[in-house]
């Protein structure tokens, strides 16, 4: 009996130790300066541009026919895209990227 109760008292205290540990903080990252700029994009920009391969043709219609505005944007843009072999929905990303930049 006395074997049996060292054991429960092992295993009651391993438990009520690792139970603390688990629920312990753990301290916070520090904090970002704000006064310097990021180098890195934001990480919406991905899911923006991979967002705009699934436009239907109607949506992309309209933003090209907005962008087409700024005639000299727009073409340095289509010229930078025909130079890379991009067609399709794979150059909608990269002209909606370059115009909104």
């Amino acid at each position: 009996m006395k074997l049996m109760r060292a054991s429960f008292a092992t295993v009651t205290l391993a438990g009520v130790i690792s139970s603390q540990l688990a629920f312990a903080e753990t301290p916070a990252p520090p904090a970002r300066n704000p006064a310097t700029p990021s180098t890195t994009p934001a990480p919406a920009e991905p899911a923006v541009a991979k967002r705009i391969e699934t436009w239907t043709e109607k949506e992309w219609s309209e933003a090209v026919k907005e962008w087409s505005k700024d005639e000299a944007k727009w073409a340095s843009c289509k010229e930078k895209s025909e130079a890379q072999k991009l067609s399709g929905r794979k150059s909608w990303s990269f002209l909606y990227t370059c115009m909104t930049e």
